[in-house]
């Protein structure tokens, strides 16, 4: 479909949109939108309504009086979005809070009457559905085969790392946190990443929303392996928010502290991106469950030990 213009307001499609071959066919990005590195030196069409830089019990704060005022937690630029002139906008449903929902494309676009751009919402809850997505948007883009090809690729990554890591016994137990204050486990396609991995996943199921967790629930399970994956946090500022749970009573008493097997990721470039890097976050995984068995690279940019 030639002369596409594209916006995408959610980081994972913008990867997906450069992996299939289109990058140059976007034209806008949200403010999130940060790889492949290029795509920096689009638009910007959104920003954040609250402080990325206040804590993490302070941005928590932040979000749920906003949503508490039935408000979103995005602000679209309406007058970006006509300038721009986009045919094709790509968006989300899965997460009121990681990312710019239909609910604010569509007032958005409400007020568009030139390029009427067609709005193509993703939902992914589990690796099942970010194929399906990465589909729906090939189909969008008229890059259909691309698209098979894609997920055909990624899947064979994912097997052929399966394959590697069931050998290795035993599976050490993790848990992986989302959220460091208040405590949230990684739910949705991170326990499959796990299993995919060579690990037995403690908190989180499959295809669901992560939960809330207490630092009890996690003393309790005394898992073998800690890894921190803030959303939207990269290792330096995860790091900077430690010690909201370091100084926890009972912290240094948790195997994983007293073994020196705790680790942070960035959670923003790989487990939080339900996109093509969601092979990089199980190779991540892997270096972390199986120390020297495994080795692609991750170390010291992906994760790094606490």
């Amino acid at each position: 479909m030639p002369g596409q213009r594209i916006v995408s307001l959610i980081a994972s499609a913008t990867e997906i949109v450069a992996a299939l071959g289109c990058e140059d066919e976007l034209v806008g990005r949200s403010h999130e939108c940060d790889f492949p590195p290029s795509v920096r030196a689009l638009p910007v069409c959104t920003e954040a309504k609250l402080d990325i830089n206040a804590s993490s019990r302070e941005v928590d704060d932040q979000v749920k009086a906003i949503l508490r005022d039935g408000v979103s937690v995005y602000r679209v630029f309406a007058d970006v979005l006509e300038r721009l002139q986009p045919t094709v906008i790509i968006t989300q449903t899965q997460c009121e809070v990681c990312a710019v929902s239909l609910k604010d494309v569509e007032a958005a676009v409400g007020a568009l009457v030139a390029s009427k751009p067609r709005v193509v919402s993703l939902e992914p809850m589990a690796l099942c559905d970010i194929w399906r997505d990465i589909h729906r948007v090939g189909e969008a883009l008229d890059a259909r085969e691309r698209a098979e090809f894609l997920v055909a690729e990624l899947k064979q990554r994912l097997d052929r790392l399966k394959a590697e890591t069931s050998v290795h016994k035993p599976r050490p137990s993790i848990a992986c946190i989302e959220w460091i204050d208040p405590l949230m486990s990684a739910g949705n396609w991170v326990p499959e990443l796990v299993a995919i991995a060579g690990g037995v996943n403690l908190f989180g199921q499959a295809g669901k929303h992560s939960p809330w967790m207490t630092f009890d629930d996690l003393a309790n399970a005394d898992p073998d392996m800690i890894a921190i994956m803030p959303c939207g946090y990269d290792i330096s500022r995860t790091r900077r928010e430690m010690p909201a749970l370091t100084a926890t009573p009972g912290w240094n008493q948790l195997r994983a502290v007293q073994t020196g097997r705790v680790f942070v990721t960035d959670g923003n470039q790989y487990f939080n991106r339900p996109g093509p890097r969601v092979v990089e976050s199980a190779e991540i995984l892997a270096e972390i469950l199986h120390p020297g068995r495994f080795d692609f690279g991750h170390e010291g940019t992906g994760w790094q030990s606490l």
